[in-house]
């Protein structure tokens, strides 16, 4: 690892150490974006796209870019889980869940996010289909993984799915031209289910031809290898990350051990790689609890380190946006029973209006190198990023006991708080104090 040390700063400027830059890394416009992961059936009590359409100005207004729709396609019926089943057992690739409504009107939630700036992403699971698929009848045999009794074959304890077998040309080729369908259709692109699971290959193919459609397109992979974003996808999943932050609420692990993944990840990942942040997604929220269950009075502070940790993209899950304390049952209809906005509503939005203000939070090779702040407590995670004219400080107190803070010479300034709207200017003078409460935090631009 490169490290360039500036002991007068006391200051550790540590350099990520993934690959250089690809020429063109991403559409320009992903690079300062907020995802949403939108869960269709529990959003609202008609659990249709013309509810979730009225709801796109809302999430307009609130600072999101990219609307990440949980799978929209027919559920298949064989095997089928609970009532209403699995999102992710997909019967027919190019075709919607009449649950939902019909393809109207889904066109028609597309239109409106276009005319909103938003951009809309499906998630496609190219892993697997429903055991009842229409590909399993009317397709041959070998398109599927199938046992020594010729059955198609399950993975975990998911018996409402049929594994696809990429040994079969024809089958990659059907599955290219399914997503081919939606990107025709404006689509703007694809979060991958389980894309680990799916050969590197396939991706790599199959998106240079959907890109040459639309070189505009953003592609997430639910899956942590480097490789998935060699000449693939844009962004990754921070799996590990998350689950760093669950034990750090819980006391298990602390400011040492975060420190060591980021400098692992930048070892190990391309520089350029946009690395998918989170408190909760739809797996965490119904299997896990909520982030309230798995972080406590950390959840909010953990949310705020998603959005400026170098090279993160963030998240935020249906629900989130409201405080909404609640894991949404999987299988069967279980909505919010509001989605009038709160003091969550306006966190969230401080935090998008804070992200995308601020060149140096950029995901990828556009945003600024992390530096570590010396001298702190053991608690706390102070850091700076900075690019040309833009530099932010990051000061988070991981843990349940108040400290105190020493102002290092190198930190004196004039700053403005930018995790809240209005913030008057304030002044860092050396070896004068800040004070964090339990689980508190700061952002601030110099100025």
């Amino acid at each position: 690892m490169r490290k360039i040390l500036f002991s007068l700063l006391s200051i550790v400027l540590l350099w990520s150490c993934g690959r250089p830059a690809a020429e063109s890394a991403h559409p320009d416009w992903t690079y300062n974006t907020v995802v949403y992961e939108m869960n269709v059936r529990q959003l609202t009590p008609e659990s249709s796209f013309a509810a979730a359409t009225d709801y796109l100005p809302a999430l307009k207004q609130m600072g999101v870019d990219i609307v990440w729709v949980m799978p929209i396609y027919p559920i298949g019926v064989k095997e089928r889980k609970g009532t209403l089943g699995s999102y992710y057992a997909i019967s027919d690739y190019c075709a919607v869940n009449p649950e939902f409504g019909s393809m109207d009107d889904f066109d028609a939630f597309l239109a409106k996010a276009h005319e909103l700036g938003l951009r809309v992403v499906l998630d496609w699971v190219a892993n697997h289909t429903s055991p009842d698929a229409w590909w399993i009848d009317e397709k041959p045999a070998d398109w599927y993984v199938r046992d020594s009794l010729g059955n198609t074959v399950i993975q975990y304890d998911w018996t409402d799915i049929a594994k696809l077998n990429y040994d079969n040309a024809d089958m990659r080729r059907a599955m290219t031209e399914a997503m081919l369908f939606w990107v025709n259709k404006g689509v703007d692109g694809f979060r991958c289910d389980m894309a680990g699971e799916v050969p590197v290959d396939f991706w790599r193919t199959a998106f240079a031809e959907l890109r040459e459609v639309n070189p505009e397109l953003y592609l997430l992979a639910e899956g942590e290898k480097p490789e998935l974003h060699v000449e693939a996808f844009d962004a990754s999943y921070a799996w590990e990350l998350h689950h760093i932050l669950n034990d750090i609420a819980q006391g298990v692990k602390g400011v040492a051990e975060l420190k060591e993944y980021i400098s692992r990840d930048a070892e190990q990942t391309p520089h350029e790689a946009f690395r998918l942040m989170f408190t909760s997604n739809h797996d965490e929220n119904s299997w896990a609890g909520t982030e309230f269950t798995r972080m406590g009075d950390a959840a909010k502070t953990l949310a705020v380190l998603t959005f400026v940790l170098p090279n993160g993209q963030p998240l935020i899950y249906t629900g989130q946006e409201f405080g909404y304390d609640h894991s949404f049952e999987f299988f069967e209809k279980d909505p919010m029973p509001s989605l009038e906005a709160n003091d969550f509503t306006t966190f969230y939005t401080d935090l998008c209006r804070m992200r995308h203000e601020n060149p140096a939070l950029a995901s990828g090779e556009r945003g600024g190198r992390i530096e570590y702040v010396e001298g702190v407590p053991e608690n706390v995670l102070a850091f700076t990023r900075q690019t040309d004219g833009n530099k932010v400080l990051c000061l988070f107190n991981l843990s349940a006991e108040p400290v105190t803070i020493v102002v290092p010479e190198a930190l004196a300034g004039t700053y403005k708080r930018i995790d809240v709207a209005d913030s008057a200017e304030c002044t860092l003078d050396a070896g004068g104090q800040i004070e964090l409460a339990a689980w508190d935090y700061a952002v601030m631009n110099q100025i």
